[in-house]
């Protein structure tokens, strides 16, 4: 893979019904599907995990969050070491100290778009930035998790051309954007990504994985399936050989796209719609019960 190129169209969705008895590669959404409401890997989970990778099965962490946040399942992380982050932006090799592998950024002209057209649509939305090289967000938007490293500025200021020049607090040149995220303190989540798509959807792939009206904004055509494509497509590995698990807006096309897929019982209804199998909750280890299952039928 290289280091960083353009975003690509969306990957085919293979037809209905194709399946494999034995996967080539396991992929799953960590927060709702793998990890517990406490954000842990439970016991059982990291039992299966290795169970399947012992199989020859590979596993694949395909997420939202940033690289900076996967303290939490880069522990468990076995044969390649890779996961893919902040849907789909960026690969990255939790081995190697979570160096970047690939990176698929939202150029920053679209991003002042995006932040110009949601400001004039939806008034009240502030915005954040995250960048390969640290965090970015305006006074009045909710940081989710602290981080004393980042800047506090206006949108149009972390995301003007000369920014990209200036210097992190660690003294390292700011890198590309890996998503905007937008939020709002009133309207209800799924209205907020309809709003948005309608405002901006040309210019980013907006999507949602929050409970709250928070909106992952990405390059266009950047999503968990087309890095999970490219990345399946370079191994030989067909979409038929690939069994996926998730559970919100933000897993839809990576759902759509494996052979195989998994919305969670706790699933946003639109995921728990557009699938056709189902695993228990995440918090009742959903994922590695259907993980020891396939593990059974592989090891025969």
């Amino acid at each position: 893979m290289g280091t960083v190129t353009s975003a690509t169209e969306q990957p085919e969705t293979p037809a209905a019904g194709r399946t494999a008895p034995i996967p080539r590669l396991i992929a799953t959404d960590l927060d709702g599907t793998l990890l517990r409401d406490d954000k842990t890997v439970s016991g059982r989970t990291v039992a299966a995990l290795a169970a399947a990778e012992a199989a020859g099965i590979e596993v694949f962490f395909v997420t939202g969050r940033p690289a900076r946040w996967m303290d939490v399942a880069s522990a468990h992380v076995h044969g390649h070491g890779l996961a893919i982050c902040a849907n789909g932006a960026a690969v990255v090799d939790l081995r190697g100290g979570g160096r970047f592998v690939e990176v698929r950024p939202l150029e920053r002209a679209d991003a002042r778009v995006i932040v110009e057209r949601l400001r004039a649509a939806v008034p009240g939305t502030s915005f954040a930035a995250e960048r390969t090289t640290g965090f970015h967000y305006e006074p009045r938007y909710p940081p989710y998790q602290l981080d004393p490293g980042a800047t506090v500025a206006p949108a149009e200021e972390f995301l003007a051309d000369d920014f990209a020049g200036a210097e992190t607090a660690a003294g390292e040149p700011c890198g590309p954007i890996l998503k905007l995220l937008a939020h709002h303190p009133e309207l209800a989540p799924d209205a907020f990504l309809a709003l948005a798509r309608t405002a901006a959807g040309e210019h980013g792939s907006i999507t949602r994985s929050s409970p709250t009206a928070l909106l992952e904004i990405s390059g266009l055509g950047v999503s968990k399936a087309s890095t999970l494509a490219g990345y399946c497509a370079e191994h030989g590995i067909a979409p038929e050989e690939v069994v996926a698990f998730g559970d919100m807006p933000n897993d839809l096309e990576m759902l759509g796209w494996a052979g195989t897929s998994y919305a969670m019982a706790n699933a946003h209804p639109e995921v728990l719609a557009a699938t056709t199998h189902r695993a228990a909750a995440n918090n009742e280890d959903g994922v590695a019960a259907v993980i020891e299952r396939i593990v059974r039928a592989a090891c025969g």
